[in-house]
């Protein structure tokens, strides 16, 4: 399978995705750090991608998001950005109310 493909699959298929350096236990970066514990927070099941242990995707992904950083989260299919966007949405309560909503089935 082409990356590409393997980086749209992860994303179709999670309805939220983390995509950051090291894991949200151990994280290998101050950003990424930040980032996985917003997310933490919200209380919801996240996937995660260690892109420094797959350097297809830490190579392919800013490509395939016109993102040039890492982490990157993505929320049903949707980039929602890297550590200062979703630092500022979980510090108003925004994460919480959209992570919620995609890990809540559609009735």
């Amino acid at each position: 399978m082409d990356i590409m493909d393997t980086i749209k699959q992860q994303i179709e298929e999670n309805d939220v995705i983390l995509y950051m350096k090291g894991s949200p236990n151990a994280p290998q970066c101050g950003f990424s750090m930040r980032t996985s514990q917003a997310v933490m927070e919200c209380g919801q099941r996240f996937a995660y991608v260690d892109v420094l242990s797959n350097p297809d995707i830490r190579t392919n992904l800013p490509k395939y998001a016109n993102w040039p950083t890492f982490p990157q989260l993505w929320v049903k299919g949707e980039l929602v950005g890297g550590c200062d966007i979703v630092t500022e949405m979980h510090e108003n309560g925004e994460l919480k109310t959209l992570i919620e909503s995609a890990a809540t089935p559609a009735e």
